[in-house]
């Protein structure tokens, strides 16, 4: 048996229902490291447990440091949990250290899974680190392409800059990188350089909880923010490069100084943003960034919350706002979206796609386009009312997380092949 060998595209023919899955879960435990990467694999697991596949099964990774999340999927046929050792406090480091950790795994839980009626094994990839020269398939789901749009801010230190480039290798290696737009598979062949025929798009989804309906859930979190009855806006952020926080702030300070539209209550000027799914260290970081541009005033702080409550903060908002320079998915724009809220956001990856007539568009570092597009939003007059109808069309009919896992179910038959004889 000779198994799959990396770098080989997986040949076509027929493939069983099902395949052994091998899937690294630590991101869901630690979702305060890497959000995105935790609400993808949450919500691709919660749309795969709701229609189980005869054969399939899964073979876990848990860290070993926090508590096992996998039994909140009971109809998933799990063969095994396998505790791995906690690699985060390394940091750039666990870049390199995870490749080497997650290979010997990876094996062992493909091992034989044909045995069991499915048609092979696949490790599929989401979080930062990838089994290097794995004797299984993987499929890999990009989610994030800053580590090599953007060097300068990813790959400052020797052992980020090793990391990365080891990712990289490891994914021109994959039998399948899954991206999520177009965009995204063309900046991905120019800054990885991968095959065409190794990349498929399978967007996103909002999470089930965002949809016009969710405003109510919002009541009680807005009365608390001192948002209930105001026009607010949302920024799903951090304090990160990908995001153009600067351009955001200095568009806010433009605006406190101008006087409202006409017809906006002198209450709901200037502009407040509330900032949802920030850390305690990114919203110290973003108040010092408000505090040197004179607009703290703008700024509202939401604390953790559940999909539920978060849905609602953002359904009762004016308008999304992501001012980005690096975006691969546009989940935060595609959420505000299904909620029926328009989005303002930068021209850059995934958004113009996600956005569509759906919003307004600027480009990256831009603070007077921003400023005019918000200023746009305040208004009741001209373009805002076709811009909100338009959002709650778009939203309505969009993808489910359902679409995304039967388009991954997709890419792992066609890559699945028995595992290697140890």
């Amino acid at each position: 048996m000779t198994g799959w060998r990396p770098g080989t595209a997986p040949p076509a023919g027929p493939a069983a229902p099902g395949v052994r899955v091998v899937l690294d879960v630590r991101p869901i435990q630690g979702p305060e490291r890497a959000p995105l990467t935790a609400i993808y694999l949450e919500s691709l697991l919660d749309a795969l447990d709701a229609d189980p596949v005869a054969d399939e099964s899964y073979a876990f990774f848990v860290g070993a440091d926090r508590e096992d999340p996998t039994a909140r999927w009971p109809n998933l046929h799990v063969v095994g949990r396998r505790l791995l050792p906690p690699t985060r406090m390394l940091r750039s480091g666990a870049l390199t250290v995870d490749p080497l950790l997650l290979r010997g795994a990876s094996v062992g839980a493909g091992w034989h899974a044909e045995a069991a009626g499915a048609s092979g094994s696949v490790y599929h990839a989401a979080a930062g680190s990838l089994p290097i020269a794995s004797r299984i398939p993987v499929v890999a789901a990009l989610l994030d392409l800053a580590p090599w749009s953007m060097p300068e801010a990813y790959q400052r230190g020797t052992a980020a800059r090793f990391g990365q480039r080891l990712r990289a290798r490891i994914l021109k290696d994959a039998a399948i990188v899954l991206v999520p737009s177009q965009a995204a598979r063309d900046e991905t062949r120019r800054v990885l350089r991968i095959r065409r025929d190794r990349l498929r798009v399978v967007p996103l989804a909002a999470r089930p909880a965002f949809r016009p309906a969710a405003v109510p859930d919002g009541d009680d979190d807005r009365r608390r923010l001192g948002l209930d009855g105001r026009r607010y806006a949302v920024y799903a952020g951090r304090f990160d490069a990908r995001q153009d926080l600067d351009a955001l702030l200095s568009a806010l300070a433009i605006l406190a100084a101008e006087p409202g539209p006409a017809g906006v209550d002198a209450a709901d000027w200037p502009p407040r943003v509330c900032l949802v799914g920030a850390s305690p260290d990114d919203r110290a970081e973003i108040s010092r960034a408000a505090l040197r541009e004179g607009v703290t005033a703008s700024i509202v702080y939401a604390p953790g919350l559940s999909d539920e409550r978060l849905a609602g903060l953002v359904a009762g908002a004016r308008v999304a706002l992501q001012p980005a320079r690096s975006e691969a998915t546009g989940l935060a724009a595609m959420e505000a979206i299904a909620a029926g809220v328009p989005v303002i956001a930068s021209a850059v990856g995934t958004l113009p796609e996600v956005v569509g007539a759906a919003g307004i568009l600027v480009e990256p570092g831009d603070p007077g386009r921003l400023a005019a597009a918000i200023r746009t939003a305040w208004s009741d007059a001209g373009p805002y009312p076709a811009l909100a109808t338009a959002a709650r069309e778009r939203g309505a009919a969009g993808r489910t997380w359902a679409d995304v896992a039967h388009e991954t179910r997709a890419a792992w038959a066609d890559a699945a092949r028995p595992a290697p004889l140890l």
